[in-house]
């Protein structure tokens, strides 16, 4: 084979063995891993630092933690997957010192030490902090739902559960029908076929009656078989079986400060809780928070003020008015000073009432000269038209002024939060999640924000600065 690049023979021996420690570059990723990990008060994250003083001892968790971090910063996130890894990947021979636990070790470390692996993820938000890598003022919020190991057809609301007791139902007064309509003549084999499935319908019958008792019981009228914590969401007009994560990530880098995984299909009620997540994690005073409309609700955006929290979320609008030709509230003035509004043909609405709707305290605003106004088909159908205003709506309208001073906020919103989703569901896989249960899914994915996060600093300042960083 004379004019190529030929190999050495594998049979040869050296004098002088060759380290592992060879195989392994200086800048390399896994060496970053090694010196973090090192470095990290294991028995003070919660980890159990003591071996036992009975039976055979047990692996490090520092070598435990290395093996996890280095397979989900290249994309192994299988137990049995690691397993094989660590007997052939001569990185992770270096980083576990030839180590070879068995996939049980592996998968039971990461399921008994949920809150520890947590904590370290955010052990590197702090490093990202002191390296002065995130803006400390600036965070975009988003949500994003991701698959649970639960399929469709394993989960139950009300609405599917009453479709399928439908379609089951119809399809035993089916075969009844065909069988009552049966000639006498008809070989006894058809007629007993047909009975067998009928007794298989009915038996399937019964089996969603019971599904349907515990899904009634369950607060949220909702059953999930496979895992339990899973709920039934909506994603881009499409059903999805599996957990909403919530994450707040920097405008300046890209780093994910927090995140959060819940099974609340709905992100109305996340802004405050993970702004002042983000406000803990960063060690400020004030922050601003860019959020898409899914966001806006009036007590979170009180409370984001409370909170010393600025806000830039669009109003989720829900009146058809001005599709319908009509007047849209935005074109009722409120008069500050005389408590009334203006309305487009030049009348006030004044103040009638108060009463109390969804936890929210309304003043009820309406003119008397509503019926013979000129202008009242393109207002109203009703004999008047009737203004409601929270209490606290300067809060909103304070909020609507910002936004409309900064018109690119929503881009740079989207510029930002959307990227790590991206990147870390095409990390995931078309699975997403492999564990169950909503505190193991809450691990899983602490782990794949921590890579995330270390994959992203070493493509900014390199591993080799990095390295010295935490050195």
């Amino acid at each position: 084979m004379s004019g190529f690049i030929e190999g050495e023979n594998r049979s040869q021996s050296t004098l002088f063995p060759e380290r592992v420690d060879d195989y392994v570059a200086e800048d390399s990723p896994v060496r970053v891993i090694d010196f973090f990990i090192d470095g990290l008060d294991i028995s003070g994250l919660g980890f159990k630092a003591e071996p036992a003083d009975t039976g055979r001892p047990g692996y490090h968790p520092r070598t435990m933690l290395k093996i996890y971090v280095y397979g989900y910063l290249n994309q192994v996130h299988s137990s049995r997957r690691l397993e094989r890894e660590a007997q052939r990947n001569v990185e992770l021979m270096w980083l576990t010192g030839r180590l070879a636990p068995d996939f049980k070790t592996i998968a039971d470390f990461r399921k008994d030490n949920g809150e520890a692996i947590r904590l370290v993820c955010r052990e590197f938000v702090m490093l990202c902090r002191k390296l002065n890598l995130l803006t400390h003022t600036l965070i975009a919020i988003d949500g994003s739902k991701f698959k649970a190991v639960n399929n469709r057809d394993k989960n139950f609301t009300r609405a599917k559960m009453k479709r399928r007791l439908a379609e089951v139902e119809a399809s035993i007064e089916r075969y009844m029908g065909e069988l009552d309509n049966a000639d006498e003549s008809a070989p006894p084999e058809d007629t007993r076929s047909m009975d067998e499935k009928i007794a298989a319908l009915k038996e399937e019958m019964d089996r969603l009656k019971k599904f349907e008792v515990r899904m009634l019981e369950a607060p949220d009228q909702q059953l999930s078989l496979t895992d339990p914590d899973a709920r039934s969401m909506k994603s881009r007009g499409n059903g999805i079986v599996g957990y909403n994560v919530q994450t707040a990530v920097d405008t300046r880098h890209h780093l994910i400060v927090t995140h959060e995984v819940t099974n609340t299909g709905s992100d109305r009620r996340a802004l405050t809780r993970m702004a002042c997540k983000a406000k803990a994690e960063l060690q400020v005073e004030t922050l601003t928070v860019f959020a898409d409309r899914g966001y806006y609700n009036s007590h979170e955006m009180r409370a984001c003020e409370q909170n010393k929290i600025v806000t830039y979320v669009p109003n989720s609008a829900t009146s058809n008015n001005k599709a319908k030709g009509q007047f849209d509230r935005s074109e009722f003035i409120y008069l500050t000073a005389d408590d009334e509004y203006a309305c487009p043909a030049g009348e006030r609405l004044v103040y009638r009432f108060t009463r109390t709707e969804a936890g929210r305290e309304l003043r009820r605003y309406w003119s008397s000269a509503c019926p013979r106004c000129p202008l009242k088909a393109k207002c109203t159908t009703a004999p008047e038209r009737r203004i409601s205003r929270w209490v606290h709506e300067d809060v909103l309208e304070r909020a609507q002024a910002r936004l409309a001073g900064r018109p690119d906020a929503m881009q740079i919103r989207r510029a930002t939060v959307e990227h790590p989703f991206g990147t870390l569901k095409y990390w995931m896989g078309p699975t997403h999640f492999l564990t169950k249960t909503l505190d193991r899914g809450s691990t899983e994915m602490s782990l794949h924000v921590l890579a995330y996060n270390l994959k992203r600093v070493m493509s900014l300042i390199g591993p080799q600065k990095l390295i010295e960083a935490i050195q």
